[in-house]
């Protein structure tokens, strides 16, 4: 490619990025360039110049662009081994160190339609069981791909994109719908699915289990160096990497330890563990003095923490004044029934958290509650505590707490973004370091040769994997161009049995001519009347066809009708003609003349409808 070239496709990755926000300078050029030189091939466009002004005039071409480059190749269970040893190595031991009750995260990064996300549900399910299940896993899939991500919320699968899911699993975790099979609606709330930038967006944090699989492959190694860092400060300790078949962790030994090379499973080395915390006890009186009511109500009203209590027949029985202020409640407001106010669904949902802390008896913890106030400048975050409260073994109301950890979050926010500049900085002195190690280069210089072959291999091994899947996504393409052209031909046999049916009903026999009156269409009455098959008939003149039929007498009139003289085919309207039939028998017609036209009105032939009469 000249300097041209290049700077030709540089100007139009800027433009996709400052258009359109889709940053594709971390991927493979090459691969780029592949996936953009076949868009210009459909267009019969010369070079990338013409296409980026083809973009700047034809926005709709922006969505055609990015289906190309956004190569969505899943599947379930994909790589089936791989998925096997995920469970025995990975998810049996990860389940056993977690304690009963515990959270578990997993993070789908790159998961196109959500056929991985599922996948990872349905064999977790599987593990823990429906109930712990939707009580204690929440699994994240994201992507760039908004159309792919549509799919994956709505969890709808055609019965051909199932084929790889064990039978007995299908009949577990889908349900028929009319379009195909749903993945099950009670389960499907534990998957969130959104977009982010792998390349630009925060990761997702304390993630047990992260799926990036065919993902890194797409991108340069630059990039591809970025993307781990991300990955490592997203797993939790431990945590666990399951990547593609054709994707490896050459560099990053200090970070990952292989679980299970050749499936491509990897375990986060824990990082130095900081200074040891104090342990500050609670204190305590030795003797318990008794609270006056009064007291305990002030206690109550002037907390740091908005607080609600909820009667068990499920009224407002008490607010403090921190939540007074919070969810603008008022005096006038205790004794109201709790799910007419506002607080009961804003800044989240209570009701149904409400009713499951009744029935289990148990308190739940709601953590990170995002809440956008009207007229705040910022968002507010908190943890909501739900605690049913007890009187000798009997529920008598629930207790909720709000406790707003808006500055902790923006600490550890800013801890992160810390964390990251000391990461960045201990590599520039790691950077310099290794200049001052100059003449230990000529002892490594064979070990870096060795390292640089394996990761051209690395690299082709990736760049045949992505060529690969492209050609699986141009398969699926050609099979549903496949599905749709075997739909026009059932509607086109439809329509072919509809016109049968109407000349079959217009008369005893039928006959359609061209211009020049040569048979195009031969009704099965004709072939009745006269013994002669529409094959034989078709394309020929009416007037070469042996039939029984006085064409001497019809023929002016044919002709007559075709230079659109009205009044002889009016002439015709009811006439009888003698005929003789295919048995020899003279048989009397009541002939019919009409003109055949085109959708514009414009003549392309005649119709003769022909009647036998009764001769009694």
């Amino acid at each position: 490619m000249t300097s041209e070239e290049e700077r030709e496709f540089d100007e139009l990755l800027i433009l996709l990025k400052e258009t359109r926000g889709f940053d594709f300078t971390g991927y493979k050029r090459t691969t780029l360039m592949r996936r953009i030189n076949r868009r210009l091939e459909a267009l019969k466009l010369n070079d990338f110049s013409e296409y980026r002004d083809l973009l700047e005039v034809e926005p709709e071409e922006y969505g055609r662009l990015f289906d190309s480059l956004l190569i969505n190749v899943t599947g379930f269970f994909r790589d089936p081994a791989a998925w096997q040893t995920l469970r025995e190595d990975v998810i049996a031991p990860l389940l056993g160190a977690r304690t009963a009750g515990q959270a578990i995260r997993v993070w789908s990064a790159g998961c196109a339609s959500g056929e991985e996300a599922y996948t990872v549900a349905m064999v977790l399910a599987s593990e823990l069981g429906m109930d712990a299940f939707r009580d204690r896993v929440k699994i994240y899939g994201t992507d760039l791909d908004d159309k792919a991500l549509q799919v994956a919320r709505a969890g709808v699968y055609a019965e051909r994109q199932l084929t790889t899911v064990p039978p007995a699993l299908r009949e577990t975790f889908f349900e028929p719908v009319e379009s195909g099979y749903a993945f099950r609606r009670d389960l499907r709330r534990q998957l969130i699915f959104g977009r982010n930038d792998l390349t630009r967006d925060a990761p997702i944090s304390r993630v047990d289990l992260l799926l990036a699989r065919n993902t890194l492959m797409y991108f340069n190694t630059e990039t591809q160096l970025s993307i781990v860092r991300r990955f490592h400060f997203a797993l939790a300790d431990p945590g666990y990497l399951f990547l593609g078949k054709a994707e490896m962790l050459l560099n990053h030994g200090d970070k990952f330890e292989p679980v299970d090379l050749r499936m491509r499973l990897f375990r986060k080395i824990k990082t130095a563990a900081p200074g040891n915390r104090p342990s500050w006890p609670l204190g305590g009186a030795s003797e318990r003095s008794p609270y006056l009511p009064a007291l305990a109500a002030m206690a109550l009203a002037a907390g740091p923490v908005a607080q609600i209590v909820i009667s068990r027949e499920g009224s407002l029985a008490l607010v403090n004044t921190r939540a007074e202020a919070l969810f603008n409640l008022r005096p006038r407001d205790v004794g109201r029934p709790f799910q007419d106010l506002e607080v009961s669904y804003r800044p989240i949902e209570l009701r149904s958290v409400i009713e499951q802390a009744r029935q289990t008896m148990r308190p739940i913890e709601l953590q990170d509650v995002v809440w956008h106030r009207v007229g705040a400048a910022e968002s507010s975050v908190f943890d909501v505590s739900v605690v049913p409260l007890l009187s000798g073994g009997d529920l008598v109301g629930v207790g909720i707490h709000f406790s707003d950890v808006t500055r902790y979050r923006k600490l550890r926010d800013e801890f992160e973004q810390a964390n990251r500049e000391l990461e960045q900085a201990y590599e520039e002195l790691q950077s310099l370091n290794e200049e001052l190690e100059t003449t230990n280069e000529e002892l490594q210089s064979t070990n870096e040769e060795l390292e640089t072959t394996n990761e051209e291999l690395q690299s082709t091994n990736e760049e045949l994997e992505t060529m690969n899947e492209e050609l699986q996504s141009t398969n699926d393409e050609l099979q549903h161009i496949n599905d749709a052209l075997t739909n026009r031909s059932i509607e086109l046999d439809q329509a072919n049995q509809f016109v049968s049916a109407v000349v079959r009903s217009l008369g005893d026999a039928v006959i359609v001519l061209d211009d020049d009156l040569i048979v195009i269409v031969w009704s099965p009455g004709a072939e009745e009347l006269w013994g002669l098959r529409s094959d034989e008939a078709a394309g020929k003149p009416l007037a070469s066809l042996d039939i029984g039929l006085p064409l001497d007498a019809l023929t002016p009139h044919l002709r007559a009708a075709m230079t659109r003289d009205a009044r002889a085919v009016n002439r015709m309207d009811g006439v009888v003609m003698d005929a003789v039939n295919r048995r020899g028998r003279t048989t009397p017609l009541a002939v019919k003349i009409s003109h055949l036209r085109r959708a514009d009105h414009s003549r392309r032939g005649l119709i003769l409808v022909m009647t036998v009469l009764d001769q009694s």
